[in-house]
């Protein structure tokens, strides 16, 4: 076995990307991991670490380039994360994350995998400005010069973002407004060692309408007209150190909202604690001329608190959702199970085609939201309630209920292992699984492809230059089920 030494430089002939978007090479069959390069690239690249069967490397030149390779729209796209890909054409992105599916299934290798069809994947006409929300960390420099970005990948590094390539130019412009009434009115920010103040911001913008809504998160209390919020207990003396940072929100709120027109809501979070958690648990409405934005997908429109999950990119959100249409293949007769609905918004689209949808989350914010826009959509069909999916589904079938249908649609760790023993002990005749990661789904259609046959996956490029992918699995129960050739952990 070769021995590398870290800082040793190595000449490398890059054979394939992997799962993160990073070129690999091999040397006596040791796997050296390079971010940034590409498949046929000819490089040289010095070793950084070195774990049992692989090491890591950082590109230093590229004697051989490989004819995909792009210079990149966004100059500090590689100071964020080595999983970005914005230096890959972009066709070669959509080959490379349908690549992707099939390297989590050759990892995970569910039952019959590699007769599963994978399908083209589906892409953006214009690959830029597609994110309609951000979330920046506040930071004031030395200088006084107030930035807003997002963390260097592994580190506490802020990058400082002012015109994101990806970013809607919306809510960039207003990111950018944020920092400089920051400096203007001397507002506090927080530095996460003596300063409290303010910390991030948040903003999303409604594709369909234009309506704004933004969040400041706060270490200190705020004061607007004269109140202080959060208001001290009766029994409770702010401190000093309280009471001399507060954020003083009158004038910067007025120059805003006379700025931006088209934000509609305002809202404060209050976060003192020293966490790695974006959000406090207390939330309170500063300004609004609505309390949500309205946004519309496929067909119809729906209301978003500013804590409300929805899809970063709501251009490729119409064709995710009508792809988990198509791939449910919904009947008048169907009710259907949309677990992880959020604020209902794929089971709206199902609607008018099935005879009713069940949906559950574990946000209450988003439930109170779902409820609402099936009312104002008058949809009487939909059934919205707070809880995990694990624990509801159960209680459904105990009323008598039975679903055909399920969908579900969870976050990057996955479906959950009591999830997952529910859906093997009642099999709904169909089932649609909407996946961010491509690992986790792949681990997840151990169980599933016990009970159902794997049909079909589509992939959905929903974060274009990053090696990130959306799929949407279509199951259909299996006549007679697999033996389970693997047991899956059930949390106790």
């Amino acid at each position: 076995m070769i021995t590398l030494k870290i800082g040793q430089k190595i000449s490398l002939k890059i054979e394939r990307m992997g799962i993160n978007g990073e070129g690999i090479g091999t040397i006596s069959g040791r796997l050296i991991f390079v971010p940034y390069a590409l498949p046929g690239e000819e490089i040289v690249a010095e070793i950084t670490e070195n774990a049992r069967n692989f090491s890591r490397a950082q590109l230093v030149k590229i004697n051989k380039k490989s004819r995909f390779r792009v210079k990149p729209e966004d100059p500090v796209y590689a100071d964020l994360s080595s999983s970005h890909i914005m230096h890959l054409a972009y066709p070669q992105q959509l080959a490379f994350k349908k690549d992707l599916l099939l390297q989590a299934l050759e990892k995970y290798k569910p039952a019959g995998f590699r007769n599963y069809e994978l399908r083209e994947t589906i892409g953006m006409e214009n690959p830029l400005h597609y994110r309609n929300k951000l979330q920046y960390q506040i930071r004031r420099l030395n200088s006084g010069d107030v930035i807003a970005g997002l963390y260097r990948e592994n580190s506490h590094h802020l990058v400082n973002l002012e015109n994101c390539v990806v970013q809607e130019e919306m809510t960039q412009d207003i990111a950018n407004f944020v920092c400089r009434l920051i400096e203007k009115y001397k507002l506090p920010v927080d530095d996460e060692r003596k300063t409290r103040g303010i910390r991030t911001v948040m903003v999303r913008r409604s594709q369909k309408t234009g309506e704004v809504q933004m969040i400041l998160v706060s270490s200190a209390r705020i004061t607007l007209d004269g109140q202080i919020w959060p208001a001290p207990y009766a029994d409770q003396e702010l401190t000093k150190r309280e009471k001399m940072g507060f954020v003083k929100l009158d004038k910067f709120l007025s120059e805003l909202t006379e700025k931006f027109t088209d934000i509609v809501t305002i809202a404060a979070n209050y976060h003192p604690k020293k966490t790695s958690e974006i959000y406090g648990d207390r939330t309170q409405i500063l300004f609004n001329e609505k309390e949500t934005i309205t946004e519309g997908v496929l067909d119809y429109e729906f209301e978003l608190s500013p804590r409300a999950f929805y899809q970063l990119n709501p251009t490729q959100a119409n064709v995710l959702y009508a792809e988990a249409i198509k791939a449910l293949h919904p009947k008048k007769t169907d009710t259907v199970i949309d677990a992880y609905c959020g604020v209902g918004t794929i089971g709206f689209a199902l609607a008018n085609k099935v005879k009713s949808v069940h949906g559950m989350d574990t946000t209450p914010e988003a439930i109170v939201d779902a409820r609402a826009n099936a009312k104002r959509l008058g949809f009487k069909n939909c059934h919205y309630e707070t809880g995990r999916a694990e624990k509801i589904i159960p209680n459904w079938y105990k009323t008598g209920q039975r679903p055909t249908a399920l969908l579900v649609d969870p976050p990057r760790t996955g479906l959950d292992s009591e999830l997952l023993e529910t859906i093997a002990h009642y099999q709904p005749e169909k089932m649609v699984y909407v996946s961010c990661n491509v690992s986790t789904l792949a681990k997840d259609l151990i169980v599933l492809s016990q009970f159902y046959h794997v049909d079909y996956i589509q992939s959905v490029d929903m974060f274009p230059h990053t090696a990130r992918t959306e799929a949407v699995v279509k199951l259909t129960k299996r006549e007679k089920p697999m033996r389970l050739e693997r047991k899956f952990n059930t949390r106790k």
